[in-house]
């Protein structure tokens, strides 16, 4: 199992400066002070993740499945949870009008301070069409993790089937939690079955330093866990982009579109 991506929700508007140890990371690794990221899960598991040396990787240190995935983005562009900005800069760099959302204040100024014309800090539960209608959303680094749960999976792919058009793609990377044989990882799963909980619906917080965010949870599915969570919301996958471990990219269009 691999932790790696932005935060989710948190159920706040932004993150507060002591709250902000993942956007705090990455803008001391921008100034040349170091960075690292510490995930911490609810049983007591702790790791470090990609951190921010993932987080502005350059395209051409993007993993095989990640390059292939982003060739399916098209006209408007939004990257939800962002993080330092590197899919929307390269998607940018290619000409698109695209944008980036982050609950992390700090991500935003490094987006921007790295030359991302379009941000906002937002959470995923504020995204409306008030922010504009889209033909693309991308969820990278593992962010369709930041769906959170099933039940708010569900409500929010209704909710961005309104605020996108007819020929619209959501490019949505995930980790499947069952490809693992770590005996703490397994344990975990049956202590989420026992409580209600998907098998790879975590519990974390990240850390760095003295910053710690508020506990939230990410969601980890199988490939076939997304089919059934995207039933009946008028999306569908379209293809899967495998790579050569638990990772992989969902192209996922809605459900009447024919090309």
């Amino acid at each position: 199992m691999t932790f790696f991506g932005t935060q989710g929700d948190l159920a706040v508007s932004k993150l507060t400066a002591k709250e902000d140890g993942y956007g705090r990371a990455m803008w001391d690794y921008c100034h040349g002070r170091g960075g690292y990221e510490i995930a911490e899960r609810d049983d007591g598991y702790v790791a470090p993740s990609g951190g921010p040396v993932a987080y502005l990787a350059g395209y051409k240190n993007w993993p095989a499945h990640q390059k292939e995935a982003i060739k399916f983005a098209r006209g408007k562009v939004l990257d939800v949870g962002c993080g330092a900005g590197r899919v929307p800069l390269y998607l940018q760099k290619k000409g698109f009008d695209v944008t980036g959302i982050d609950v992390s204040p700090l991500a935003i100024k490094v987006c921007r301070l790295r030359g991302l014309k379009k941000t906002r800090v937002m959470s995923i539960t504020q995204l409306s069409s008030k922010l504009g209608t889209f033909d693309t959303l991308v969820f990278y680094g593992n962010n369709f993790g930041l769906f959170g749960s099933f039940k708010r999976a569900r409500w929010l792919l209704r909710r961005f089937y309104n605020m996108t058009t007819d020929r619209a793609r959501i490019i949505a990377e995930s980790n499947d939690p069952y490809q693992t044989d770590v005996p703490c990882h397994l344990a975990y799963h049956r202590l989420n079955r026992k409580r209600g909980r998907m098998s790879g619906q975590l519990r974390l917080r990240i850390r760095y330093q003295t910053c710690a965010t508020p506990w939230f949870d990410y969601l980890l599915v199988s490939q076939d866990e997304m089919r059934t969570i995207l039933a009946g919301t008028g999306w569908k996958v379209r293809r899967f982009i495998d790579s050569d471990g638990s990772m992989y990219v969902a192209v996922i269009e809605k459900e009447d579109e024919k090309s």
